[in-house]
């Protein structure tokens, strides 16, 4: 098999279309059709089906299309270390992917510290939301992603090692003149009649277990098409939002942020491949979790005291009491 073929068939599923493959590769829609009946042919089984609006992969279909993007993604790799490789030397790049708040934070930090470490090193950094970096793990195309288990989760993978760091508590950010800047914890009651801007479903369900565990429902009357809209949208008054305490060294200097008593929280993880590990994913996993812990003396500032929360319930999460997962 050609991987040639195996891109055009990772190409029609991406787009969904055999047309619009066959432009981007600059084919002919007939041909585009040929290699994939032939790739049919070759595996004995049907691999993409037809519908309203184009087409999309089988089951089996999509099980060679993640396999076969992995593979595509090593080739890749293979083709660019052979010309990387000068006077007989070669470092590999470290791919980095993080959620956008750890993107903006404690990734950049950790990174930092690991090229004082380690010299001089080739890195990226992809930010993206917590199941599609799992994905580009698995593809081959991050050695690291630094991720959260905000809804829906994070998925029990065999293929992946996961490292817990720690429990982050959400933060509401509001515009620097609310009525409620500059406070203490405040619980969620006291929000209830603000109109609130999510960027993302996962910050979203977050925001509607939390006030449904106060009683009352937040108004999610805005959306945002990622994290710096929101807090745009924050920073003119239009809203309040809920976002990642990791985030609030990072803010703008036209928003301020409030604890929430009893606050929701999510878990950071790092994932690495189990296979073919980077020589400095493990110094980096350590100064993920020092970065991490560094900024928690800032939260736990914010923290409701006994006065301020009347209850000694552990955190919760989807009703469940919060523990690490190893």
């Amino acid at each position: 098999m050609e991987l040639t073929v195996w891109q055009t068939f990772v190409t029609v599923c991406r787009l969904g279309s055999l047309s619009a493959a066959a432009a981007e590769l600059n084919h002919t829609q007939s041909a585009v059709s040929r290699q994939i009946a032939g790739l049919e042919r070759q595996l004995g089984v049907p691999l993409i089906e037809r519908h309203a609006r184009g087409v999309r992969p089988t089951p089996a279909g999509e099980v060679f299309r993640r396999n076969a993007l992995a593979t595509l993604n090593e080739a890749d790799r293979a083709v660019l270390a052979a010309r990387d490789v000068h006077d007989g030397a070669f470092i590999r790049p470290l791919a980095v992917g993080a959620t956008p708040s750890l993107a903006a934070g404690i990734v950049p930090e950790a990174i930092r510290d690991l090229l004082k470490q380690a010299g001089s090193l080739p890195w990226s950094l992809v930010p993206g939301l917590s199941a599609h970096l799992h994905h580009r793990v698995i593809a081959g195309d991050l050695d690291i992603a630094v991720v959260t288990d905000a809804p829906p989760g994070l998925p029990h993978d065999s293929r992946v090692e996961r490292r817990f760091l720690g429990l982050d508590d959400m933060v509401v950010v509001l515009p620097v003149g609310h009525p409620q800047a500059g406070g203490g914890p405040v619980h969620m009651q006291t929000l209830a009649d603000q109109t609130w801007v999510e960027d993302n479903d996962g910050s979203a369900a977050l925001l509607r277990q939390h006030a449904a565990r106060a009683g009352v429902s937040a108004r999610i009357d805005l959306t945002a098409a990622d994290l710096l809209g929101k807090l745009a949208l924050v920073a003119t008054g239009h809203a309040i939002a809920l976002i990642p305490g990791v985030l609030t060294c990072a803010l703008r200097t036209d928003v301020t942020t409030v604890a929430l008593v009893d606050p929701p929280t999510r878990g950071i993880y790092t994932m690495t491949p189990r296979r073919d590990p980077h020589p400095s994913a493990a110094p980096l996993l350590d100064l993920l979790a020092t970065a991490f812990t560094s900024v928690r003396p800032a939260q736990a500032a914010h923290r409701p005291t006994a006065t301020d929360n009347h209850t000694t319930a552990p955190t919760l999460h989807d009703g469940i009491t919060k523990t690490p997962r190893t």
